[in-house]
């Protein structure tokens, strides 16, 4: 089984890949992290890469859609992939249909994490993640616990993202819904887009997600 997550940042799209990935042996295939990984491997894609992020370039969509390409054809997920920040933009979601149509795989289900986005801005800006293992927390929902230890790891380490303030957020906000949004409409018409619930507990959230996969 293939997915999307589609939501703005701060949705939690993260948080529920990593549920998929260790409750259905899924692979979430991250565009940053693919980046990042191409870029210390030395291969030929990777030096690629990295001349075009030492030269301060934007990273193309073919050299994204390599990269996935190399993931789909090398390597193995039982229970299919998570596509992770990308795609993007509707070009994105052309290649990215082109390149699953040529390796004779599916999209099977995009789904949309709906959040309002007042509720959105003080949640995210609330928010603290463990340094060591990524684990997420906030001021008013999750708390650090009063011990100071992560519930996940037991790391002490916890940080706040420099760009999780209002000012910074809705700015990202802006940019998603010129860019990404398009991307309900596009997935909607093909039939595949399916909705929940972004601003619930995250156990609720989770199971709304799994409801949509198992239908």
């Amino acid at each position: 089984m293939n997915i999307i997550l589609l939501g703005p940042p701060g949705a939690g799209k993260g948080t529920q890949a990593r549920i998929l990935v260790e409750g259905r042996d899924m692979v979430q295939l991250s565009t940053g992290d693919m980046l990042r990984e191409a870029r210390s491997s030395g291969s030929e894609m990777g030096k690629i890469v990295a001349d075009v992020m030492d030269r301060g370039d934007l990273v193309t969509d073919e050299i994204v859609i390599g990269l996935i390409r190399e993931k789909l054809t090398t390597g193995t997920a039982p229970g299919g992939y998570i596509f992770d920040g990308f795609p993007r933009t509707l070009a994105q979601a052309d290649a990215l249909g082109a390149l699953l149509d040529e390796l004779g795989e599916t999209l099977d289900h995009v789904v949309e994490m709906r959040v309002d986005d007042e509720a959105l801005v003080a949640r995210i800006t609330a928010r603290s993640t463990c340094g060591d293992c990524g684990e997420v927390y906030n001021d008013q929902t999750k708390p650090i616990p009063a011990d100071g230890k992560c519930t996940n790891c037991g790391g002490t380490d916890f940080k706040r993202r420099a760009d999780d303030n209002e000012e910074s957020l809705r700015t990202r906000l802006l940019a998603y819904y010129k860019q990404t949004s398009p991307l309900i409409g596009y997935y909607y018409a093909k039939g595949d887009l399916r909705s929940v619930d972004g601003m619930g507990e995250m156990s609720a959230v989770s199971g709304e997600i799994s409801s949509v996969l198992d239908s």
